[in-house]
């Protein structure tokens, strides 16, 4: 049988932006009295030092934009950071556009058609017969269910994929009447912008160092919290919903989720040396670390990668994937974890592999 092994990653990110230069510059002129303080106290403790914004509202304010404004600005940011970042997956995988089967983009803060699918396999010379997937609006877990089905085509086909996250969720900045609300000040607090590619590739690439085989990956969805955490269309961008209920509910099934996929190999969270766990805020990886009984060490990587660049949605996860890749002593077994709409937990177990295998 045919491994779908991830043999590439590349990363492309926009200008940054200190945590603190956007609460005194921006966001701090835009609240009063208690509300303020709240608001300064979120932006404190979110866990984030530093930013990456294809419109910082630093330097141009986009929060009284149309929709429609909004998505012309998307297509024009995102498909130069796209290239990037799979150019520099393939480079990584030592592999050429013109190879691949598939091409799968998930991005949830921007439409248009043609999309970045399209308009990125004419730009990176992708064959004209490459097959093409672009998957929206499932918000900060899409990389692994994206994952998942570029795995499936790689061992059905025996042939090359690439997926590619990229958000920029900068562009979705809500008006001023609604960021009091405390559910906006955590958003406006987190998220930021980024792409990233994953080359996934019928077996061991020559020129991957490391390389880890896609082995299982499966999910959990509790519909009765489908209200926790929204993603919604406006006339003013799309206005994110965050309970602060989601750690909670993740509590309640992230333990039984791991075990039951690590069980499929004879494994246990013990036999985990890597853990690339999606680092929506603070509270979320705090739950996932004790409920995993895992150390602090675990999932420094996770914390490492919000401090550095913030939630950037679905591409956070890779950004993860490759801090641990890019260490030292890279793991050998990784667990990957992203949460979302639904409330939706995805898991994915990588197994490293040696060339020749």
């Amino acid at each position: 049988m045919v491994s779908a092994v991830i043999s590439g990653l590349g990363v492309a990110l926009p200008p940054s932006a200190v945590q603190e230069d956007l609460w005194e510059g921006y966001f701090a002129h835009h609240y009063t009295g208690a509300r303020r303080a709240l608001a300064k106290r979120i932006f404190t403790n979110a866990g984030v030092r530093t930013r990456q914004a294809v419109v910082s509202p630093l330097l141009e304010d986009v929060s009284g934009w149309s929709t429609e404004r909004r998505m012309r600005r998307y297509q024009v940011e995102a498909v130069p950071l796209g290239k990037a970042a799979v150019g520099r997956a393939l480079a990584d995988a030592g592999l050429a556009a013109d190879e691949l089967g598939l091409f799968a983009v998930c991005s949830c803060t921007g439409y248009a058609t043609p999309g970045l699918d399209i308009l990125l396999a004419r730009d990176m010379g992708m064959s004209p017969s490459v097959q093409r997937l672009f998957v929206g609006h499932m918000g900060c877990y899409a990389a692994l269910p994206g994952l998942g089905t570029v795995t499936d085509f790689v061992v059905a086909r025996g042939r090359p994929a690439l997926l590619l996250c990229a958000e920029l969720t900068s562009l979705h900045l809500q008006p001023a009447g609604t960021r009091t609300d405390i559910q906006q000040i955590v958003s406006h607090a987190l998220f930021a912008d980024a792409a990233v590619a994953c080359v996934v590739t019928p077996g061991v690439s020559p020129t991957a160092s490391p390389s880890y085989a896609v082995s299982e990956l499966a999910a959990v969805t509790d519909t009765t919290t489908a209200d926790h955490m929204t993603w919604e269309v406006t006339d003013a961008g799309f206005r994110m919903g965050l309970s602060p209920q989601v750690p909670a509910v993740l509590s309640t099934h992230v333990r039984g989720l791991v075990d039951d996929v690590l069980a499929r190999r004879g494994l246990t969270v013990a036999d985990v040396d890597g853990w690339a766990v999606h680092p929506g805020g603070p509270k979320i990886l705090d739950v996932v670390q004790e409920r995993l009984e895992l150390d602090d060490a675990a999932l420094s990587a996770s914390r490492e990668v919000l401090a550095a660049y913030g939630n950037c949605s679905s591409p956070t996860v890779l950004l993860v994937l490759d801090a641990l890749r890019r260490r030292k002593d890279p793991p050998r077994r990784i667990v990957m974890l992203a949460f979302g709409p639904g409330l939706t937990l995805y898991v994915t177990l990588l197994e490293g592999l040696t060339l020749g295998a």
